[in-house]
């Protein structure tokens, strides 16, 4: 995956994630996945962005 392909569909500030573009607060990814982590999500905090993966260290 290049990490410097920005798409600029979709913003991203977690820059401990492995697909942040670096340069720029977007993903690389071509799309996501957005999920919940409650039965009934009625805030913004209730979801989650299920495509993380955490940076790997080189």
């Amino acid at each position: 995956m290049e990490k410097s392909n920005a798409n600029p569909s979709i913003e991203c500030t977690v820059t401990e994630c492995e697909y942040h573009c670096q340069d720029q607060q977007y993903c690389s990814l071509d799309s996501i996945r957005v999920g919940t982590h409650e039965q009934n999500p009625t805030q913004k905090s209730c979801t989650d962005c299920e495509s993380f993966e955490l940076k790997k260290s080189y």
